[in-house]
């Protein structure tokens, strides 16, 4: 489910909105310069090569990038691995990872193919818990403080979208804030 919640940075128990329509995330989003978008998504599934995957996608991406701004445009996914017995050491060492907050010199666009992850974006006096799945585009400004929680099960599949190659490297701000805010899991189970 996508899923919007903004909360006072300083109490996350201060609920100022929750909503799962498109339509009112957008408009929060976008009022706040985060792009967001909804894409049909393609019948695909979490192992479908990276050249099949971009190909089906292969028109919004051109859309998306048609002033070339993006020069490296790839796909990160994270399966389940039922035959790896070290998978539950890689999920849990990926997922921590992005836990805490960070910025990046250029904008962080991503498209999730399937799967979902959820991004928190420190902004002004608010998080906003952005939970982004199959359909979901969204770019969050160069410079924003933000986190990412894949949860505790990671499971995603999403086109990333670069200027540099090196574009995805975090400025970690060495701010515990995310410490403060529910996960992924628990903002999916909440009423």
């Amino acid at each position: 489910m996508t899923l919007l919640q903004i909360m006072a940075d300083n109490d996350a128990a201060d609920v100022r909105l929750r909503t799962a329509d498109p339509a009112v995330i957008g408009a929060e989003l976008n009022r706040r310069g985060i792009v967001f978008d909804r894409w049909a998504t393609a019948a695909l599934d979490a192992k479908t090569p990276t050249d099949d995957l971009l190909a089906e996608y292969a028109d919004r991406i051109g859309e998306l990038n048609a002033d070339g701004r993006y020069h490296h445009i790839d796909v990160a996914r994270i399966h389940p691995d039922a035959d790896d017995p070290a998978w539950p050491a890689k999920a849990i060492a990926a997922r921590e990872k992005f836990l805490s907050e960070h910025r990046h010199a250029e904008d962080e666009v991503r498209f999730f193919a399937g799967g979902r992850g959820c991004f928190y974006l420190h902004l002004g006096g608010e998080v906003l818990a952005v939970v982004c799945e199959g359909g979901d585009l969204v770019s969050v400004p160069a410079g924003t403080r933000h986190w990412f929680d894949m949860g505790t099960r990671p499971d995603f599949v999403a086109v990333r979208f670069f200027e540099e190659e090196d574009g995805w490297i975090g400025d970690f701000t060495g701010d515990p804030i995310g410490q403060n805010f529910p996960t992924l899991d628990e903002l999916l189970t909440a009423a």
